[in-house]
């Protein structure tokens, strides 16, 4: 198979379109350097925030996108649409590489009307419009999914899941089509950097949520769990990360800063260098409501710390039960503090468990191995010689 570079005929320039500088920069800053190494000119693509200086102290030059995340008026939608397909007009990028389902929608229209040689799409979860089946996301459904079908109408575009639940969910549903779809477990983790590292010895043992502070990622359901587990062994639950004011799932400050008043939690907010938050840790737990296939888990798993997470996907694909963790039913506070409870008290189990989920993470989900199969995507995209391909 010929090399990417030697595929890309309209130039070499690679744009990586997101809806947030937060998700490129944590998420997609190896990919493009490794695209670099390559012999590729990556830009980044997104509303500028308070990550857009350290994507351009990487090197990189971020093209600034204005794009309302939640619903915004048609005309500010359209204009979003039109600002990008002048973008791509301008730059004649060669890949687009969109991530997230509003820049999907929109970036898939914007290359057909510019001529972009190849469009990656990364559904990266379900969001809340899939996921909620109440308020808002009632009435934004039928639109959203009548967008999906109409973008993908004669656009050559390969399409990427993070678990096998939602390709399913997308394919069957007639979303997408059927054709030109993989499978990517997540965005890896750099296994060399999240080392591991046995747990340190604690009068209270420390169990950590990393994760935006949304209800959809089950905080509350972990508070109510938290109150439960607080009443039967000395245990600190901290809460790692911030509100989301972009997303309508948002959990107000207010709410946390009360939850920390009584005495239930601890919020550390955002920490920028999470490997020492996991090395003190001694269980992660991710009570989510569904996942695209969990970054902060990874981690976890990396560090080697055992892992309590919901029955989702996104959750399932890291956590084999009884192996590297426990997996909850959704919602089930129960069920959740009961398990929280069972690794508590057994240290030789947080052990086991801990490099049992090391030793996968190496196998199954480190960055460079992850980016070697988008790069693949890649080559077989920009090929016009090669037939669609499918991996489920």
């Amino acid at each position: 198979m010929r090399s990417i570079t030697e595929n890309c005929r309209s130039g070499n320039k690679i744009l990586l379109v997101a809806n947030t500088d937060w998700y490129l920069f944590n998420f997609r800053l190896s990919l493009a350097q490794e695209l670099t190494q390559e012999g590729f000119e990556v830009l980044f693509v997104c509303p500028p925030d308070e990550y857009s200086k350290g994507i351009q102290e990487a090197g990189f030059r971020l093209i600034a996108w204005e794009l309302e995340r939640q619903t915004a008026p048609v005309w500010d939608e359209l204009r979003s649409i039109y600002k990008l397909y002048k973008i791509y007009r301008d730059e004649k990028p060669c890949l687009v590489h969109h991530f997230t389902i509003k820049p999907i929608l929109y970036g898939s229209f914007a290359a057909r009307l510019a001529g972009v040689q190849a469009v990656i799409n990364s559904i990266t979860g379900r969001g809340y419009i899939f996921q909620d089946s109440t308020g808002k996301p009632v009435f934004l459904r039928p639109l959203t999914e009548l967008m999906f079908r109409t973008v993908y109408k004669g656009l050559k575009a390969a399409t990427t899941f993070e678990n096998v639940s939602d390709m399913v969910f997308f394919t069957e549903n007639g979303l997408v089509p059927k054709e030109r779809n993989w499978l990517i477990n997540g965005v890896g983790v750099d296994t060399d950097w999240f080392q591991y590292a046995p747990e340190q010895p604690a009068d209270e043992l420390l169990v950590v949520f990393p994760g935006r502070l949304l209800w959809s990622k089950g905080v509350g359901v972990l508070v109510e769990a938290a109150r439960i587990l607080k009443a039967r062994l000395p245990v600190r639950i901290v809460l790692i990360g911030r509100p989301d004011p972009g997303n309508p799932e948002t959990i107000s400050e207010e709410v946390i800063r009360d939850w920390e008043s009584e005495g239930v939690i601890e919020w550390w907010g955002w920490q920028s260098s999470m490997r020492e938050i996991y090395h003190q840790s001694h269980v992660v737990v991710l009570p989510s409501m569904g996942e695209g296939l969990s970054k902060a888990l990874l981690e976890a798993l990396s560090c080697g710390r055992p892992i309590v997470a919901t029955d989702v996907p996104g959750c399932r694909e890291v956590v084999i039960p009884g192996v590297t963790g426990y997996l909850v039913p959704p919602n089930d506070i129960e069920a959740l503090a009961e398990k929280l409870e069972r690794l508590c008290k057994n240290p030789d189990l947080r052990h086991q468990m801990g490099l049992s989920g090391r030793r996968l993470a190496e196998e199954e989900f480190t960055d460079v191995k992850i980016n070697r199969e988008i790069k693949k995507i890649y080559t077989l995209m920009l090929d016009p010689s090669q037939s669609p391909h499918r991996r489920l």
